[in-house]
């Protein structure tokens, strides 16, 4: 269910407000379910629609990119925008404007190769560069770092558990009998397109079930118990503050409480 300023709201009503189809799916999935996903505002619901669409965005695009899946100690990238850490992470040169750095992840994809979760970081970085706009995302963004589940101060992620998957959330494919010889194989992080479609950074855009098969492939001998789908959703929590006709407008969402 949709609650804005206080109010449950059906899909019908807010239509005419939120024309684009892809949004429009988003406002059914959230209102097929029974938690409450709460607003303020019309603008703080706006902008979440579009921030999970121009997630499902970015993850096409570095589907796409060409960039290369894997460990982290293989892990790396263009020297001319990063530092390529011990650990695998990748921090932003000193001048170096963030929203440069994190595109050339999508003009030059050969230059790059890391794993699943820096992927996951990497596109919700794109989706927030997509979304308020390259000025915006070089002021809160400086001194950029991508590693694993780490994120800026201004982009956190928050987990529950819980199975109201909505397009533009992060999900997780667990494999409990992965082979240690490849222990990166433990786990697929995705991003969820709805309608059965998920993005993983060395998998592609698959459905649940080949994603299963793929994971299966990777575990050790005489495994017992098959890759699945887990109740867990990543979602990240942002709040900007942007001028809209030379009124301040707060744009947030995320770490939100079901009421």
């Amino acid at each position: 269910m949709i609650k804005v300023n206080d109010r449950i709201v059906k899909p019908e009503e807010l239509f005419h407000k939120i024309d684009k189809s892809a949004q429009r799916i988003i406002i059914k999935q959230m209102a097929g379910y029974n938690e409450i996903y709460p607003y303020g505002t019309i603008h703080q619901l706006k902008f979440e629609l579009l921030f999970r669409t121009n997630t499902l965005k970015a993850a096409t695009d570095l589907n796409k990119s060409g960039a290369k899946f894997t460990t982290y100690q293989y892990a790396f990238c263009n020297p001319k925008y990063w530092y390529r850490l011990s650990n695998g992470g990748f921090l932003l040169k000193n001048n170096v404007k963030p929203s440069v750095a994190i595109l050339d992840i999508l003009k030059k994809g050969p230059l790059y190769a890391f794993e699943c979760s820096t992927a996951i970081a990497i596109v919700l970085y794109i989706s927030t560069l997509y979304s308020i706009g390259s000025s915006l995302f070089d002021a809160y963004f400086k001194g950029l770092y991508l590693m694993d589940w780490q994120f800026d101060d201004d982009l956190p992620v928050y987990q529950k558990n819980s199975d109201d998957f909505i397009s533009g959330d992060v999900l997780h494919f667990k494999n409990p009998d992965f082979d240690p010889k490849q222990p990166h194989w433990r786990a697929e992080n995705v991003i969820y397109f709805g309608d059965d479609r998920y993005y993983g950074h060395g998998v592609g855009i698959r459905s649940a079930s080949t994603i299963i098969k793929f994971l299966n492939s990777k575990r050790k001998p005489n495994p017992t118990e098959s890759a699945f789908l887990m109740r867990l959703i990543s979602r990240p929590s942002i709040s900007i503050t942007i001028l809209i006709n030379s009124s301040r407008i707060n744009l947030k969402f995320g770490s939100r409480k079901s009421g």
